[in-house]
């Protein structure tokens, strides 16, 4: 029972005795009218996954939450029960309702929305977007044209209904409903007329032709010059979700190219876009593009990288740098089906499917960036290294690595040394805890060496296990021992005395960690051998001679 973006649990002083806060129970059903709706436990308490066995719950005090929360919120709906937990424990059930068509409050005029498992206040530039994201849901629901599931394309409900019942994540008791009750279930229908969802997946050409606003994808190819020299377009609306990620995959011979290295006696097959990455990105852009506004899915393919443009913004919550840990849906029903019939990874995001493969064969992560109406994510064609490669190889195949493990092996190895903060930002980590959980055995198995303590720990890869492929990576000082660097300071010092940081670490070397170097500094101030002058950005540094000669 984690808390996340549509669970959370409460203390039952919450709502009882002297402790009782009804501004903050206010707060968050609103934060989760605002996501996908929510339920929250009160009388569980964060650490527990049930009730004291002995608690009961007075009837009043129910009564009371469902007569409160719409007095001190806007646009909310819920509703409070008692319920009875296994071991005999009451608690209340409060179930939040999505506001599909207006933007949730409370009485005062305050905006939260649930991200995660946190509430945060919405600030005035993402109240468009949260407007955006329940017109979204909307979308996929709504019966925007009378059309009648005996107009549906016959090929394409035949296949959906078979493609349902032979997936491997559809639950029996899916597969064994009828035509009607499958297609109720997936959000396909509404009474006897097709949703937009319905339209889009098992409509007729002219039906999801008409609808607004059907994907349509064009893929470009330019030469080195940047000159256009090919280009395929996918906009004659004949193709459902499925068909279209099946010809865009299929269909493009530029995803067979590879290239090959040598591994000892043997050579080693990478593709310049791998398809899994492809199938990945594409799906993604199907899934998570914005429906409620015009625009096509680019695939612009050049010399060097894969880019894809898809209309739209993130989603609330997701960004850039936290997109290899945040899985929050736009349009969730079609994410679903995307799901179920395996056509993603998961009912997420997916990007760490795509760090993983990306990571493993050498290669760089993906950049994903927001522009000012769409996001565009790029993949580099080249490897890293061949090294980085055989070794990311040689230590999947030796340990069997999780994706975690991969993802965290492969930027440590790219980067040569990572300190415990740069790693953690790399995977939107916020406690050591969650660090632990992605270095996983890599430590155990003494893949992975570390250094230092808490939060200036650093990484790197073990160098037994570099010499065994013959790794001949960079040499640089990023792994330079403190005693050395102590001796690269003061050497520095003595030729340019009066020196910023800045300047010392750009001459004795810019790969080393500005904080290792701010670090040592401190060290050797505070045992008088330097002094300073100046604060801040303006601190100079200056060798005491008279202290170094008492030595």
């Amino acid at each position: 029972m984690l808390e996340d973006s549509e669970f959370d649990k409460k203390s039952l002083r919450l709502v009882q005795g002297n402790t009782t806060d009804w501004a903050e129970l206010a707060k968050d059903c609103v934060c989760f009218a605002n996501g996908k709706g929510g339920t929250i436990y009160i009388g569980v308490e964060d650490d527990s996954d049930m009730p004291p066995a002995d608690q009961r719950i007075k009837k009043s005090i129910v009564e009371k939450i469902n007569q409160v929360i719409p007095q001190r919120t806007i646009n909310v709906g819920i509703s409070a029960t008692i319920q009875t937990a296994p071991n005999g424990g009451e608690f209340i059930e409060v179930k939040i309702y999505r506001s599909t068509q207006t933007i949730a409050s409370t009485s005062d005029g305050k905006y939260y929305m649930r991200i995660a498992d946190e509430c945060k206040p919405l600030m005035p530039d993402e109240m468009i977007r949260v407007a955006a994201e329940k017109q979204a849901f909307v979308w996929e629901e709504k019966v925007a044209r009378k059309v009648h599931i005996s107009q549906a394309d016959g090929a394409k409900l035949g296949n959906f209904l078979s493609d349902v019942r032979n997936s491997e994540r559809v639950s029996g008791f899916v597969k064994e409903m009828s035509q009607d009750e499958m297609l109720e279930y997936y959000f396909f229908t509404s009474g006897d007329y097709l949703t937009n969802l319905g339209v889009l997946w098992i409509g007729q050409r002219k039906d999801r032709a008409l609808m607004h606003y059907s994907p349509a994808v064009q893929f470009i190819k330019y030469d080195e010059n940047g000159v256009k020299v090919n280009k395929r377009v996918w906009d004659d609306y004949t193709l459902n979700p499925k068909e279209l990620l099946n010809e865009i995959i299929t269909g493009i011979p530029d995803w067979g190219e590879s290239i090959e290295i040598a591994d000892g006696i043997f050579r080693r097959t990478i593709p310049n876009y791998n398809q899994v990455v492809i199938r990945e990105l594409i799906a993604n852009a199907l899934v998570h593009r914005v429906y409620t506004m015009r625009g096509d899915i680019f695939i612009n393919l050049y010399h060097d990288r894969l880019e894809i443009h898809s209309p739209g913004l993130l989603p609330l919550g997701v960004t850039p740098s936290n997109i290899i840990s945040k899985s929050i849906h736009r349009n969730t029903h079609l994410a679903k089906v995307f799901y179920d019939l395996m056509l993603m990874e998961k009912e997420g995001s997916g990007y760490d499917k795509v760090y993983e493969v990306l990571l493993l064969h050498g290669k760089p992560e993906p950049i994903v960036e927001e522009w000012d109406d769409r996001v565009v994510v790029t993949v580099m064609k080249n490897i890293i290294s061949t090294e980085v490669a055989k070794l990311m190889s040689r230590a999947n195949d030796d340990y069997g690595l999780n994706q975690k493990e991969i993802i965290t092996l492969g930027l440590i190895a790219q980067h040569g040394t990572m300190t415990a903060i740069e790693l953690s930002k790399k995977l939107n980590v916020r406690n050591s805890d969650g660090l632990a959980y992605w270095l996983g055995k890599l430590l155990k198995h003494e893949i992975i060496h570390s250094k230092g303590k808490t939060k200036g720990t650093e990484y790197h890869v073990n160098p037994e296990l570099l010499r065994q492929i013959d790794f001949k990576g960079k040499t640089d000082l990023k792994k330079i021992e403190p005693h050395r660097l102590q001796e690269l300071i003061l050497m520095d010092l003595e030729t340019y005395p009066g020196s910023s940081i800045g300047d010392i670490n750009e001459r004795i070397g810019p790969e080393i960690n500005r904080n290792k170097v701010k670090r040592k500094l401190a060290e050797l101030v505070d045992s008088k051998i330097l002094y300073t002058e100046g604060v801040l950005k303006g601190t100079r540094y200056f060798i005491d001679h008279n202290q170094r000669n008492n030595e």
